[in-house]
């Protein structure tokens, strides 16, 4: 999982729409945001775990009062007032956006009233359109980074020791068995069990609602679809309008004096874009064509011996081909006379020696197809050679066309943005028109992806009704099927059980080495990080030969935090390139941490600020200028990719403005508001 960037409007201190936030990935995969107390960075660090799981950290506090409070102070009594928060996301070569809002109003008794959220999700296919994904957003959110497990890589850095506390510690048994891929397997077993208890006691099908009452909640379905069949298509013209729009607007650019070179560049880029996005489809397509019209082949591997040896012995036996065929006997009785000259009538005993052949020829038309299929079976060894083959030279095409349509788009996101610094002025003009139109071209593709979403979620519900109106109470005595699926069940549990044994031992100590050698590493002192059996990490000291449990002080226990996090990344991402059929997919980790710093001393600042960077393949740091001290810039200046400063607006009279100097310039970090109320503006550091 890759953020690729993050945008709020009306969350807490952000007053309406916030720039896009665009974090760092690659080489320099560290994002740094800057931001005095109170200005919002513990806001953007609960702006991901809402967004995701629309959960909120310890330090968060009144997580019900979301909406800003100038935007609802300023709307009229009764007008809802939208409050949302959306991210950018890339996972396996597929791009997502999340977004999560709910609206909210000042009624009567000036009492803020709040809707229920929405969660909503759409996927880029290869040409930018985007499209609602065909499982649950909460499933597929789930599948690559599980919810139990978000405080690991979404945390406060000065109150992650707590997650070690006592009452905490049976939480971390469960997170780090779901994050190894062992936790699966419990909830394997656990299922198991209880499939096993409802299969002996199976209950009868309970029947269905009424009639009336069905299709009346059908023909409210069916009104809700037509509508917004009506609205998708109506946003769908607006679309084809931004489209014509951008292409002029594109076009003017080019006609425009000055930067020929600029201009032929992005040209080629657009075009090379285009034809890689067609490709990539048509890649897909044929991938999926091979898969579903040869991928049965090789799940035949088996079943051409049997034949094979099927055929033999019907050949040895001499039953094909036979020495005689049933048309022949059927002729000899017909003209009533045999080869040798005797007369075949049925009177005759030479009629029924005859016309026993009957039963011992063979079928002309079963000889002929089953030489034709065994000719048919002899050729799936090939085909199945073939079929792999094809699927590997489009898996192929399909990443090159991936990694070179990744370098098209960075080098055409290079070149835009130096037409949006341009001293033309017209072409910075046309350059943010074009921006803005991609925008909006974007949230109407979005918008689109909603509307079917909504859409199929109805179909859905349509096809649930229409089959309860036609479905029949059917009863089935399934007692035999039901005893041979308990019998597989408890043979499945025991097998998993072992299985998890193994794994567990094998996970546990590979963890606790990992979390010995970046401990060892920070730390100075001699103390070492054990892990129980049951994930329980403490810290011993061994300077006597005996191990014994020390209090660890509370900066110990963050370097400990720390090292215990960075052991389960490298660890499960090692585990993960491996094994893709246990646990997320971990081999791409985001980390967004508050103030990791804390109150750390001045060696321990240096020896974390120079592991974080390494601790997952991108990182997000929210620190304070007092954080933000000499040795911390130092060590982390070679990995930082994006910087931001969360500008503070203070509507008190007395307001004590604030300032940082990066690269040079210096920034502002308090400023006094323009009016009665206290709101945050964020500013890319240049």
């Amino acid at each position: 999982m890759k953020i690729l960037s993050i945008k709020l409007c009306n969350f807490r201190q952000f007053y309406g729409k916030t720039p896009e936030i665009i974090l760092a990935s690659g080489e320099r995969n560290t994002t740094i945001i800057h931001g005095n107390n109170g200005a919002g960075k513990t806001t953007l660090l609960n702006t991901f775990t809402w967004v995701l799981y629309e959960r909120f950290t310890a330090a968060f506090t009144s997580p019900e009062l979301l909406i800003n409070k100038r935007a609802i102070t300023e709307a009229q009594v009764g007008a809802s007032v939208e409050c949302w928060a959306e991210i950018y996301f890339e996972h396996q070569n597929k791009r997502y956006q999340v977004k999560r809002k709910c609206y909210a109003y000042r009624d009567a008794d000036d009492t803020i009233q709040y809707s229920k959220t929405q969660f909503l999700m759409s996927v880029a296919e290869a040409d930018g359109r985007w499209f609602p994904p065909m499982e649950q957003p909460e499933d597929i959110i789930n599948q690559i980074l599980p919810e139990s497990l978000h405080q690991y890589f979404f945390f406060d850095g000065e109150h992650i020791e707590h997650i070690f506390r006592s009452n905490e510690k049976n939480n971390i048994a469960d997170d780090t068995k779901e994050l190894l891929g062992v936790k699966v397997l419990d909830r394997a077993i656990d299922h198991l069990k209880k499939i096993v208890k409802i299969l002996e006691n199976e209950l009868e099908t309970i029947g269905s609602t009424q009639t009336k009452e069905l299709l009346r909640k059908q023909a409210k379905l069916e009104q809700e679809r037509d509508n917004l069949t009506v609205e998708k298509e109506h946003n769908l013209q607006q679309l084809l309008l931004l489209e014509s729009n951008k292409k002029e607007a594109a076009k003017r650019l080019l006609e425009l004096g000055g930067s020929e070179e600029l201009k032929q560049n992005k040209e080629s880029l657009e075009n090379q874009e285009k034809f890689l996005q067609n490709s990539l489809l048509e890649s897909k397509k044929k991938l999926r064509s091979f898969i579903s019209s040869r991928g049965y082949t090789v799940f035949l591997n088996n079943i051409i011996p049997q034949f094979n040896s099927l055929i033999t012995n019907l050949r040895q036996r001499g039953e094909l081909p036979s020495g005689i065929k049933q048309q022949f006997v059927q002729q000899l009785l017909a003209r009533k006379r045999c080869i040798c000259g005797n007369e075949l009538t049925e009177d005759k005993l030479a009629y029924n020696q005859v016309k026993e052949w009957m039963n011992k020829a063979g079928i002309a038309e079963v000889e002929e197809s089953a030489i034709r299929l065994e000719s048919q079976v002899n050729e799936i060894d090939n085909q199945i050679i073939d079929f792999w083959s094809s699927v590997d030279r489009e898996q192929q095409t399909i990443n090159q066309s991936l990694t070179e349509l990744s370098r098209v788009e960075r080098a055409l996101d290079t070149i835009e943005d130096k037409f949006r610094h341009y001293p033309n002025e017209d072409i910075k003009a046309l350059q943010k028109q074009l921006d803005k139109t991609d925008e909006l071209i974007r949230e109407f593709h979005l918008e689109q992806g909603a509307t079917q979403q909504k859409i199929e979620a109805l179909e859905k519900q349509i096809q649930d009704i229409t089959k309860q109106l036609i479905k029949h109470k059917q009863k089935e005595d399934k007692q035999t099927l039901a005893k041979r699926r308990i019998a597989a069940s408890q043979e499945s549990r025991k097998r998993l059980i072992e299985v998890r044994s193994r794994l567990e031992k094998q996970f546990r100590l590979s963890l606790e080495q990992r979390v010995q050698e970046i401990f060892s590493s920070i730390s100075f002192t001699p103390y070492i990080p054990r892990l129980k059996p049951n994930y329980e990490l403490n810290l011993v000291e061994n300077t006597s030969g005996v191990a014994v449990q020390v209090a660890a002080s509370t900066g110990e226990n963050q370097i400990l935090s720390l090292s215990f996090i960075g052991g389960i990344i490298d660890r499960v991402r090692e585990w993960s390139q491996k094994n893709t059929l246990m646990g997320p997919d971990s081999s791409t980790f985001p980390i967004v941490m508050d103030s990791p710093f804390g109150s750390l001393d001045e060696i321990y600042r240096r020896q974390v600020a120079k592991f974080i960077p390494q601790l997952a393949n991108q990182l997000i740091i929210l620190v304070t200028k007092t954080q933000w001290r000499g040795e911390v810039a130092q060590e982390t200046a070679n990995y930082i990719g994006k910087e931001y400063i969360l500008v503070y607006y203070s509507p008190k009279v007395d307001c004590e403005q604030d300032s940082i100097q990066l690269n040079g310039i210096n920034y502002p970090l308090v400023k006094p508001s323009p009016n009665q109320f206290e709101y945050t503006e964020i500013i890319e550091v240049i």
